[in-house]
């Protein structure tokens, strides 16, 4: 009846959606507009670039030229780099080409040199006007849309000239004919905005990343260092847990062993001296199995199964001796191994600060960004840790490596220490 009477039903969440929806687009404008400006600055220098290449190439004719030409393709490599690294900011990683060949010949028969000199070309010239245009649209849009607020402060022949001309600017209705020209801007700008970002980062994707051969040898060797790391990672927890339960549990085992074949013998003899040799058997039977739980939870933390990461994170900080703050986002689980191997990293990293930093502080911060999970432990110690003397960090790195995630150490000497870790959240 409600259906009937008043029309179609909304959607639930429909209300929400249009905002979000709108959101979305904003981000997508001003995202492209960054990678506009951005690509407008390595654009000039690859005009420079190639303004230089061309004096280089008619001063060949005269022999200069052939001595200025390996440098000039060696500088040719710093800017398509330097574009390589942009483009990297914004999407899928381009690897660097290997070094310029030593030679003029050889360098130009090289085929990574090759694609940057079309590119250059191409980015010098098309990357270079749609970078111009990406950066105008916005700012002339916006500037029509709030012309009738300024436009009484415009000389008469300047005003006249607004709106390509189209009418003469001598009142408010001609200012508002103006804005609504500016809306009219707008709305070429939404959908421009991204579209000439990607036109304009066409070129360099195509021609300065490397051949699929060299991509899917680059691919391969970190596979198999990848691998190498996850099998001496694997490695080194066996031998962690072996000796544990050889130099702990196994020992304990031995004790109570003994104990009971001395009370054994110790009842046909004298009943009460059996009784205190049981007591110290019981005592050592409970001590190994206290030892056995803590390497299970050296294994995988039960807390991680029963609670979360977060939890368990903040339950470290709690029992740091150093004063250690954790600040844990919740709510989004990884894979087991992936959280077993955070949680590894942060107790080990707290077990160096409190052994090693003096530091009178820490922090423990866990957060989540797109399909990764980023770890940060901070101390206001020392500094000066170095993978190289011991305390640890070369297992951290394995055990991070083997995750294919990434490790980042900032530690100089005087402090503070940061260690950084990311991982895949896996799935």
């Amino acid at each position: 009846m409600g259906a009937s009477a008043h029309g179609r039903v909304p959607s639930p969440g429909s209300g929400s959606a249009r905002p979000r929806h709108l959101v979305v687009r904003a981000r997508a404008v001003l995202d492209g507009f960054e990678h506009l400006v951005g690509g407008l600055g390595t654009a000039v220098l690859a005009l420079l670039m190639l303004v230089c290449l061309i004096v280089t190439a008619f001063a060949c004719l005269a022999g200069i030229g052939i001595v200025l030409l390996p440098g000039m393709l060696r500088a040719l490599r710093a800017v398509a780099d330097r574009e390589r690294a942009r483009l990297s900011r914004w999407g899928p990683e381009i690897v660097g080409a290997d070094p310029v060949p030593a030679g003029w010949r050889a360098a130009l028969a090289d085929p990574a040199v090759r694609r940057e000199l079309c590119w250059l070309v191409c980015h010098a010239t098309l990357g270079l006007l749609l970078g111009a245009i990406g950066v105008t649209l916005p700012i002339k849009a916006m500037q029509d849309v709030v012309f009738p607020l300024w436009w009484h402060l415009l000389p008469p022949e300047d005003a006249s000239g607004e709106a390509f001309g189209l009418w003469t600017v001598d009142g408010v209705p001609g200012a508002l004919g103006v804005s609504l020209l500016g809306l009219g801007w707008v709305a070429v700008t939404l959908p421009a905005e991204p579209a000439l970002a990607w036109l304009q980062a066409w070129p360099g994707r195509r021609l300065l990343a490397p051949d699929r051969g060299t991509d899917l040898a680059l691919r391969v060797a970190r596979l198999t260092a990848t691998r190498a790391a996850a099998l001496d990672a694997h490695a080194a927890e066996l031998r962690r847990i072996e000796r544990s339960l050889h130099d702990g549990t196994q020992n304990r085992l031995v004790a109570v062993t003994v104990l009971l074949g001395a009370a054994r013998r110790a009842l046909a003899r004298d009943p009460g001296q059996a009784e205190a040799v049981l007591e110290r058997a019981q005592d050592a039977a409970e001590q190994a199995l206290a030892e056995l739980r803590a390497v299970v939870r050296g294994i995988l933390p039960p807390v991680l199964t029963d609670r979360s990461l977060a939890d368990a994170l903040t339950g470290l900080a709690a029992g740091c001796p150093v004063p250690c703050r954790a600040d844990a986002e919740s709510g989004v689980r990884c894979v087991a191994s992936v959280e077993a191997t955070a949680y590894f990293v942060a107790a080990e990293a707290l077990t160096n600060i409190a052994r090693h930093s003096g530091a009178r502080q820490a922090a423990v911060t866990l957060r989540h960004r797109g399909d990764r999970l980023h770890l940060r432990v901070t101390d206001d110690g020392d500094g000066g840790a170095d993978e190289r003397r011991g305390s640890g960090l070369v297992g951290i790195r394995r055990r991070v490596e083997s995750h294919d995630g990434t490790l980042t150490l900032d530690s100089p000497p005087g402090g503070p220490t940061t260690l950084e870790v990311s991982l895949p959240c896996g799935s």
